[in-house]
């Protein structure tokens, strides 16, 4: 999925906006080492991780990010994750994190989740929902150019340029 890669560069290249999306500070990214991990002798493969690089404090945070609509994300997710507790055994607790461009998209029933979501161990992002770009830091803002419609892009690409330029 070609959206699969852009977030995978961006978050390669500015992990801080990352954190910046889920409410932290961007800084919080100097602690973790991000990767896309397949899982062994499987079909799965986890979009994004985030692995603490010091410190057991620090979570573990599992990135997906949907653009199209799955009414197995959650299944899915919670299976890779699982696997991957299972295999490597980590210190550190974790969080999951769902990128999706609009709520429209997020269809899947959360029913046998619920407690994840209500404890705030799954989180899920809505870009289109983000604000407007001008108002948003920079990375953020970033982000948000992939959900806007083109003739908005072009423009709020050339003020987010202004913006880094200053």
């Amino acid at each position: 999925m070609k959206t699969d890669s852009i977030f995978y560069r961006i978050f390669q290249e500015f992990p801080g906006i990352f954190f910046e999306l889920i409410g932290n500070t961007s800084q919080i990214a100097e602690a973790y080492k991000f990767s896309s991990i397949e899982i062994k002798q499987t079909a799965f493969r986890i979009d994004g991780v985030f692995i603490p690089t010091q410190g057991e404090e620090n979570p573990i945070y599992f990135v997906e990010v949907q653009f199209q609509t799955d009414t197995e994300i959650y299944s899915r997710l919670f299976s890779e994750i699982y696997l991957y507790l299972r295999q490597n055994k980590p210190k550190n607790s974790w969080r999951g994190v769902v990128i999706y461009p609009n709520r429209s998209l997020d269809t899947a029933d959360i029913k046998n989740y619920s407690e994840f979501f209500t404890s705030q161990r799954i989180s899920r992002v809505y870009l289109n929902e983000l604000g407007e770009t001008a108002s948003l830091p920079v990375g953020i803002a970033t982000m948000k150019l992939v959900v806007d419609e083109e003739e908005t892009a072009i423009t709020a690409a050339r003020q987010l340029i202004d913006r880094t330029q200053q």
